[in-house]
């Protein structure tokens, strides 16, 4: 160790150089990073539901569906149809759009004064500009379902022009050009904009602004920290530099490798810098310690420090690899990988760049003026710490006691934890993207869309009459709100012929009623290009995941009894999405933090020499794992894709205090210091790293409670909150069970 520390101060020219040149060349790629908050396209691709959804996304046209809701009085007026005529018309001329629905453009169905005429539901050329023509045309939308409360509000205060977006199309700048091209156009009627499309552009905005918004805070506040903590410049430039730069090589290497920056991902630059400044702390507070020459303070602190450091790092690693391992959405893996490469790189720095830096620049704190500060930083250190030792040693079972208590009470709170996996509650209820979304619902039945899909002879009368059926089933169903088929359209056709509102009985009268259809643009929403598959496109109003279960095993009972080789019968659609990832919350939870506990615990046993310190090491973290999950059950602090991140995140950051006090600990007691005598220096030097550390990393996290978004808010709320019960109990709870297990002999630890 001795040779390696020796090897780094004597090239740490070599060293500084090599940090600075990788940092340009991938600072210099980070603005070519692109932020994607679309969650579909996090989803994995052997998962049937996504599969499905995106092949229908391919075959009809596209599946991601945007609204432009229009808010007036009254829609039943010449001003709002010429209003929607003009947002229609501007919308259909931005490529990337494959196809737009209004009041002036879906097609309509109806007998005229020379037999069945197929048209506009608004004749463009000849549009109602009298009460009476408005009375008629109300009168026709509300008496057909799937006009009213689809197209128009059953109120009358709202109309919505439907656009879908091609597959392949990208979703943002297609969504920012709806959004300026409506706005262009300046009308009186108040806008809303809904579905995923503005959705996803919506978080992406949100994700952008927090970055540079929140970012600068949370240096600033680190910056405090570590100044009170250290009172020197180093203090302060060190453990910032590293985090600093592990940040630009984390995002640069994100950006050569073509990932994105995602609703979970943008967690990555605060985290990193919460937690990226916490080994550079231990080693320039271990530094600190030593007195006489530079060099040989560095080397001394380096040798006592580096196995506690790098024992911290690895189980922080395993928590973030966790989410590897045990996630179901590809943004929370990426999340897990690019963090633990990030925390890395921050030990990295933190032994061989951070020494680099002080033994080149002679960075050392031990002239007078600066000694006298130390001197008084120390004593108010001690002042502070004093009461809690002696307080350990006086009320040892009582303290153990408290937690064990504590931890018990907060386990009923566990089994309340909800989970919640709907997008639009991400968003503060003033955000006008959430205001959309409620008028959706409220209005038109909300914007989750729901796809069943057909495959067969789709002109045959009884492929036709099974998506009929379907969508009878589909209906009584609470929470379904208008559906719409090929097989619809043929009904109309039929009825407007006088044959009755049936399907033919004939397989070549429905070619006939086909053939008028052909080359319409509702055909190639509800049909495929290769005339083999139809889908019925529905949407799902509530929001609970258990009508969302409901609905699903309502649709499955139906599918398994009436799917066959003749006609196949799929569904898909963000109800089921939901579903799946509701499900992969729990396990993805469950599965990460049992990985992340049996790591550390094999970690920490093994560097140590002996398992009950990996064990003993993990006992505080999992009281105050118990305590989160017991505090977001009884405040309603739901699980979602943003704080399932929480726990395994609060293993691997929470348990370097543990690590830190037990290594200290064992140290002293092998060293023939009596248990009061080693607790004293535990708590004095160890206890003093600890405490700026976990303001450090508290101070990092909790200007997510600024954020646009209410997931992040939660985040760094819980993070803040784990991250103050991990230092409290690795100061209290770990103390106490050592003691007590320490009474009456030397050491439990195998150290040599």
């Amino acid at each position: 160790m001795e040779k390696l520390f020796k090897t780094i101060l004597k090239f740490r020219w070599v060293i500084i150089f090599l940090v600075l040149a990788i940092t340009v060349f991938l600072g210099y790629q980070i603005p070519k990073i692109r932020i994607n908050s679309d969650v579909i396209s996090s989803l994995p691709d052997d998962d049937p539901h996504a599969v499905l959804l995106k092949k229908i996304g391919a075959q009809f046209g596209g599946n991601r569906m945007g609204m432009i809701i229009l808010e007036s009085v009254d829609v039943f007026t010449p001003e709002v149809l010429e209003h929607v005529r003009q947002i229609t018309d501007s919308v259909k001329e931005i490529e990337g759009i494959s196809a737009v629905s209004s009041l002036t453009s879906i097609m309509d169905i109806k007998e005229g004064e020379f037999g069945m005429e197929i048209g506009n539901l608004v004749d463009e050329n000849d549009p109602p500009d009298s009460p009476e023509e408005f009375s008629r045309l109300k009168e026709r939308i509300f008496s057909k379902e799937m006009f009213r409360g689809s197209l128009v509000s059953e109120d009358g205060t709202a109309t919505i022009v439907v656009f879908t977006l091609y597959d392949e199309a990208d979703i943002q700048s297609l969504a920012n050009a709806v959004k300026e091209t409506v706005n262009s156009l300046q009308l009186p009627e108040k806008i809303y904009y809904a579905g995923s499309p503005m959705m996803i552009t919506s978080i992406s905005r949100l994700i952008s602004a927090d970055l540079k918004r929140l970012l600068p805070v949370a240096l600033l506040l680190i910056v405090i920290v570590l100044f009170v903590g250290f009172r020197s410049f180093r203090g302060v430039i060190l453990p910032l530099l590293t985090a600093i730069i592990a940040i630009i090589w984390v995002i640069g290497i994100m950006s050569l490798m073509g990932s994105e920056m995602s609703m979970v991902s943008n967690n990555i630059p605060i985290v990193l810098l919460a937690v990226g400044t916490a080994y550079a702390i231990h080693v320039l507070n271990r530094i600190d310690q030593v007195k006489g020459d530079l060099n040989q303070a560095i080397i001394a602190a380096l040798t006592y420090v580096m196995i506690p450091v790098i024992l911290a790092a690895l189980t922080t690693i395993a928590g973030f690899v966790s989410f590897i391992f045990g996630s179901y959405l590809t943004m929370i893996v990426d999340f897990g990988m690019y963090t633990a490469l990030g925390t890395f790189f921050a030990l990295g720095l933190s032994l061989f760049f951070v020494p680099a830096v002080i033994s080149a620049f002679s960075w050392n704190n031990k002239n007078a003026a600066v000694e006298g500060k130390l001197a008084g930083k120390h004593r108010r250190s001690d002042n502070f710490l004093a009461p809690l030792q002696k307080l350990l040693f006086k009320h040892t079972k009582s303290i153990f006691i408290f937690w064990v208590l504590f931890t018990l009470v907060c386990v009923a709170g566990v089994f309340l934890v909800q989970r919640n996996v709907d997008i639009s509650d991400y968003f503060k209820k003033a955000n006008p993207t959430r205001v959309a979304e409620d008028i959706m619902t409220r209005k038109f039945g909300g914007t989750k869309p729901v796809f069943v899909l057909f495959k067969g002879d789709i002109q045959s009368p009884e492929f036709l009459n099974t998506m009929l059926k379907t969508e009878e089933y589909m209906k009584q169903s609470p929470g379904v709100v208008n559906t719409q088929s090929i097989a619809d359209l043929i009904v109309e056709l039929n009825a407007a012929l006088g044959e009755g509102r049936k399907i033919p009985d004939e397989k070549d009268k429905i070619e006939q009623l086909w053939f008028l259809l052909d080359g319409n643009e509702s055909m190639q929403k509800l049909v495929s290009e290769d005339q083999g598959e139809a889908i019925i496109i529905s949407k799902f109003s509530p929001s609970q995941i258990k009508a969302k279960k409901e609905f699903g095993d309502y649709m499955q009972k139906f599918i398994g009894e009436n799917s066959t080789s003749a006609c196949t019968i799929t569904i898909t659609g963000m109800p089921f999405i939901d579903v799946t990832m509701d499900r992969s919350l729990l396990y993805s939870q469950l599965g990460s933090l049992a990985i992340a506990l049996l790591v550390v615990i094999i970690i920490v046993g093994a560097m140590l020499r002996s398992p009950v310190a990996g064990i003993f090491a993990a006992i505080p973290i999992i009281s105050a794992i118990i305590i989160l999950f017991g505090i977001m059950g009884y405040t309603g602090i739901p699980l979602n894709i943003v704080t399932v991140l929480v726990a395994s995140i609060a293993i691997g950051i929470g348990v370097d205090y543990s690590i830190h006090v037990i290594s200290h600990f064992n140290s002293s007691i092998m060293n023939r210091a009596s248990i009061e005598k080693a607790l004293k220096d535990t708590i004095g030097i160890s206890g003093k790293a600890i405490i700026i550390n976990v303001i450090s990393v508290s101070a990092g996290f909790l200007v997510l409670l600024f954020s646009e978004m209410v997931p992040l808010k939660y985040f760094g709320l819980l993070i803040l909150l784990s991250m103050i019960a991990s230092g409290v109990s690795a100061l209290t709870f770990l103390p106490a069970i050592l003691i007590l297990s320490h009474r009456g002999r030397r050491s439990i630890f195998r150290t040599k």
